[in-house]
């Protein structure tokens, strides 16, 4: 199923040989000893960072609770009335859903999910580039989406990928969509990327937006035993990205607190800045001379939904 689809559900998995998922993802962290696949957060997706695209059913399925979490504190970064690129993606479609409730925007976007998303909103204006249907992500590309963007002017981009990293910056499988991605960059004063943790230390095939380009990371936080992705969100601090970490999902669907008021971003008590080491990335071990301010401190950072601009400012 990996082979033909390029990623799995670990439900999707369990429904199809009948067993629980307990025992589906035994059996896929021995395929993973073998070579045979990778493990990612929910599924398992073919072995090595330079592999195709897997398409929309597949990606839908995987860190749901994650995506929703990302798409609630990435909403609260859009003010009413402003003008926004979004790009194509799951965990974009997700923050399309939340941006219909905010009046007065406008949402550039060459992704059809997004613009279905957005299609029934008050006061909430589409404008879809043109283009070529890509039907495995259900978006627009080729020269015809690029052009639809030459000399377009707005405040952020929101974009998602397959992969992140420090060296890199956000990467693709596909030639096509990267190349889209980055006419949408170029209509935009900051970028915002969308990225769970699992994409984390991922390298894929084409590079979409360089490190020192990205302004914020929205993310989840990453297991305790994720080292990689801990280490990849302090290399990214490191070269001016501010970290955004998003709660886990609560009960009832809601994820952590209340996305931060809009028309501003939620500094005080949220965010840190360059000589301030009393709030570790998740992952990072503190000192003993932190610790004490790092007791005062640790709510900032393990509130779910507060931000951690953990990023030193670019000079």
């Amino acid at each position: 199923m990996v082979r033909a689809n390029g990623a799995v559900s670990l439900r999707e998995l369990a429904r199809v040989v009948q067993t629980s998922e307990v025992t589906v993802r035994r059996d896929v962290r021995a395929l993973e000893a073998e070579g045979l696949l990778d493990r990612r957060h929910g599924g398992a997706v073919l072995p090595g960072g330079f592999t195709r695209e897997s398409g929309f059913p597949q990606k839908s399925h995987l860190a749901t609770a994650e995506k929703t979490a990302i798409a609630d504190l990435a909403a609260g970064f859009v003010e009413e009335g402003e003008a926004v690129v979004v790009g194509a993606g799951t965990t974009t479609q997700e923050l399309a859903r939340r941006l219909a409730r905010i009046p007065g925007l406008t949402v550039v976007t060459n992704s059809l999910l997004v613009a279905q998303a957005l299609a029934h909103a008050n006061r909430v204006e589409v404008v879809m580039t043109g283009g070529t249907l890509r039907g495995s992500n259900y978006a627009l590309v080729g020269s015809g989406a690029e052009q639809s963007l030459q000399g377009l002017r707005v405040s952020r981009a929101f974009l998602s990928g397959s992969g992140l990293t420090a060296e890199r910056g956000l990467s693709t499988s596909n030639m096509l969509s990267a190349s889209v991605d980055r006419a949408l960059v170029q209509a935009a004063a900051e970028v915002v990327v969308l990225a769970d943790h699992s994409k984390l230390g991922t390298d894929t095939m084409f590079q979409t937006v360089p490190t020192d380009v990205i302004t914020r990371l929205v993310t989840d936080e990453p297991p305790p035993n994720d080292e990689r992705a801990a280490t990849e969100l302090q290399a990214l601090a490191d070269q001016g990205v501010q970290i955004a970490v998003a709660g886990p999902e609560q009960p009832g669907g809601e994820s952590g607190p209340p996305a931060p008021p809009r028309g501003r971003h939620p500094r005080p008590g949220g965010e840190r800045r360059r000589g301030d080491d009393s709030v570790p990335l998740p992952g990072q071990r503190r000192t003993p001379q932190a610790a004490a301010s790092a007791m005062r401190a640790a709510a900032a950072l393990s509130e779910p939904g507060r931000v951690a601009d953990l990023a030193p400012r670019r000079r």
